[in-house]
């Protein structure tokens, strides 16, 4: 069972990498509608969730917003949707406010739904819009440039992911938080607090300068790979804490060996807004990028 559970993984890893770096590199309209699938299907699984906790969100409308609001953020990221940000928000919320009045009336948890609605589309859609911010920074000149700079946090969610399990499975002993994810252990984080460090040093030696035209100290990417490789280990530990709540071992069972698409996001979604501050408030965290 173990060796058929990690040969679905290593078949879907071969499929899904080329596809991201491809989507990636593509951009555009592309990067976009990769996004718009993923945070549409992910917050799909959540709201699932939710229902199972005993609430009541607006899953076909949050299902709906969530494949919307990349397509939106490419739209306004390269100038061709330009609305009041904050108003459009608004609208939204009040919509959905609007709603409740008929569709579940005082009885019906209408805050509750409201609220895990609106966290359901920000903590999927919205998390994962960085990634569209971050393909097309302040900082890039071209696609190649781009697909550099975006795949550097990913490159470390993977290589940090990959390490934990390893790590954990091999020599894992002492539980990191049992009460919220029973298989993560202290040996798994370390190795892949480790493994994130590497990666990014070496991919900020060896590709960044090249591609990118971008550089950054060993010092400051090792410290880029444990700022992010922190951000992956919370992302994990928190999409944890909300299936414990919901009592389910998976978010769904759509990808075989790997669960639902929650589950192979949920660190990215933390790793995408720490590596895009990191990448436009430099001087913050780590003070030498250049």
């Amino acid at each position: 069972m173990a060796l058929s559970n990690l040969a679905a993984r290593v078949l879907f890893a071969v499929v899904a990498i080329p596809v991201v770096v491809g989507a990636v590199y593509a951009g555009g309209l592309f990067l976009a509608l990769l996004l718009a699938v993923a945070a549409a299907l992910a917050a799909g699984e959540l709201f699932r969730m939710v229902r199972a906790t005993g609430g009541a969100p607006f899953a076909a409308a949050g299902v709906t917003i969530a494949f919307l609001l990349p397509i939106a953020v490419a739209g306004y990221q390269l100038g061709h949707f330009n609305p009041p940000v904050l108003t459009l928000g608004a609208v939204v919320v009040l919509a959905l406010l609007a709603a409740a009045i008929w569709l579940r009336g005082p009885n019906g948890q209408p805050l509750g739904a409201v609220a895990t609605t609106v966290f359901g589309v920000l903590y999927t859609a919205g998390m994962l819009s960085f990634a569209y911010a971050i393909r097309y920074h302040n900082y890039i000149l071209g696609a190649p440039a781009g697909t550099t700079l975006l795949v550097l946090p990913l490159a470390v969610t993977w290589g940090s992911d990959t390490a934990a399990y390893f790590v954990g499975r091999a020599i894992g002993r002492h539980k990191l938080i049992p009460a919220v994810s029973p298989g993560k252990t202290v040996e798994g984080a370390i190795g892949g607090l480790a493994a994130a460090m590497l990666v990014s040093w070496a991919y900020a030696r060896f590709l960044l300068p090249r591609y990118a035209m971008l550089g950054m100290t060993p010092r400051n990417a090792l410290l880029f790979g444990l700022v992010v490789g922190v951000a992956v280990q919370v992302g994990d530990l928190a999409e944890s804490l909300i299936k414990r709540e919901a009592n389910v071992k998976d978010s769904s069972h759509l990808i075989p060996g790997h669960g639902g698409v929650l589950d192979r996001i949920d660190s990215l979604l933390f790793a995408l807004p720490a590596a895009y501050f990191v990448f436009t408030f430099p001087h913050v965290l780590i003070p030498a990028i250049r």
